[in-house]
């Protein structure tokens, strides 16, 4: 086959396929004029890669646009119920799971709690198990069913992407999740799913850091939009944050919240003493409230005891404020800040979005006092340039986040379906732990 500067002709067309996929996606319906000026393709090549997705069913016509004196100009856009995509947040509470078509409507959605939080360590078989059932549930019809696309006459599922506390590192058997905080070491969850033999063997996981999958969901579809240089923090049990910059565009995890901001300070959740996590994340934030006085109501978790301490520290009737929770809050305030100033000073981004369940709980009035330490904390000149905002896409944005994973990857692929393989082998020692989760049904 012909090549053109190491590339091949099949290369160049799926190379222009998924540029007018992506051009169409985000910016779309557009003109094939105005898409072509997009993405930088000459009226021809448009019209042809315009013609071989309209005929794949990926592009549909989307009406016309008038145009003064000639003929109105057909716009085209993305075929939204072309594909399905599943997108799992493995919380440090919960499992949620959501299906959505390929424009990111919500179809389904279910959740799973996961007791025993705060005993830093979760069964990965329990874990593994509510990811296939949700899946299951969400789907609402066989395997077989789904991988040809005739479930409920949707498109074909695309992948199932999950985000997850902790590193994850990619080998030749899969993905690995290291989980200190809670109590995973090097776990194959991506062997042990397969294993279980609940997903088609063809469909594509896709295993990544919770607070990546927030940082390119608000990048794709919230706060990030436009910004070249951002980070996207999650603030949830614990924090994390997601740096995109120029060089990495979709984006890299970093374990910021065991960035140590006390030396000999408090023990956090990774054995450490002193990590950002152990004075500003919601689990910590609560024990340092119990061990000033502070009671959350008897059984509550995480999110409806932080619901108490906010009302205790701000009373919506005019009553007076809870000394001791006001003094935790505007503390953990501070902590936050200074370890924002760190981001700004290292990375130098234009935006900061706060996201996570408890970052949004905490709200506006909260982010207020952070932004003035964090401006205190860091240099002049990045502090000057910087924008702090909460993220905008809610506490859906790590599923919204993990569903964009087999999302690119159909980009990626100039929008060409992946081809049935056999499934490949499972080392025996990871078959037989997968094997427990064969028959279970919603454990824990």
């Amino acid at each position: 086959m012909a090549r053109h500067g190491g590339r091949t002709v099949r290369d160049l067309r799926r190379e222009s396929r998924s540029t007018v996929l992506q051009r169409l996606y985000f910016d779309g319906p557009m003109s094939r004029l105005a898409l072509g000026s997009a993405a930088g393709l000459s009226s021809g090549s448009v019209s042809t890669v315009v013609a071989e997705l309209m005929a794949d069913g990926l592009v549909e016509e989307a009406g016309s646009l008038g145009a003064d004196g000639g003929r109105p100009r057909t716009l085209v856009r993305v075929a939204a119920d072309r594909g399905r995509l599943v997108g799992v947040d493995v919380g440090e509470t919960r499992v949620r799971v959501e299906l959505f078509d390929l424009s990111m409507s919500e179809l389904a959605r279910t959740e799973r709690a996961l007791p025993g939080h705060g005993s830093r360590s979760y069964d990965v078989g329990v874990v593994a198990g509510h990811i296939l059932d949700g899946v299951a549930e969400v789907l609402g019809a066989d395997a077989a069913d789904v991988a040809d696309g005739r479930a409920q006459g949707r498109g074909e599922l695309l992948g199932v992407g999950i985000g997850v506390p902790g590193i994850v590192e990619r080998t030749a058997d899969g993905a690995l999740v290291h989980g200190q905080t809670v109590g995973w070491d090097a776990v194959p969850l991506e062997a042990l799913l397969r294993a279980a033999g609940r997903l088609p063997a063809h469909v594509p996981l896709f295993i990544e850091n919770g607070a990546r999958t927030l940082g390119q969901a608000e990048m794709w579809f919230g706060g990030g939009r436009g910004a070249h240089n951002a980070v996207v923090v999650l603030f949830g049990s614990g924090v994390g944050a997601c740096v995109v910059t120029d060089d990495v565009e979709r984006g890299r995890a970093v374990e910021w919240g065991h960035l140590t901001v006390r030396v000999r300070g408090r023990r956090c959740r990774c054995g450490a003493r002193g990590c950002l996590e152990a004075y500003a994340g919601a689990e910590a934030l609560l024990a340092r409230w119990r061990e000033a006085g502070g009671e959350p109501p008897p059984g509550a978790d995480e999110e409806a005891a932080l619901t108490a301490m906010l009302s205790a520290a701000r009373p919506g009737d005019g009553g007076t404020p809870d000394p001791v929770a006001a003094r935790v809050l505007a503390e953990t305030a501070e902590y936050l800040g200074a370890g924002l100033a760190d981001l700004v000073n290292l990375f130098q981004p234009e935006r900061i979005l706060v996201g996570g369940w408890a970052g949004l709980q905490l709200g506006p009035a909260f982010l207020e006092s952070v932004r003035a330490h964090t401006l205190a904390h860091a240099l002049r000149h990045p502090a000057g340039r910087v924008g702090i905002a909460l993220g905008r896409l809610g506490p859906d944005a790590v599923t919204v986040g993990a569903a964009t994973l087999p999302l690119a990857a159909f980009f990626a692929r100039g929008g060409r379906r992946l081809p049935v393989a056999s499934p490949a082998p499972v080392p025996a020692w990871r078959a037989a732990l997968g094997g427990r989760l064969a028959g279970q049904r919603g454990g824990g």
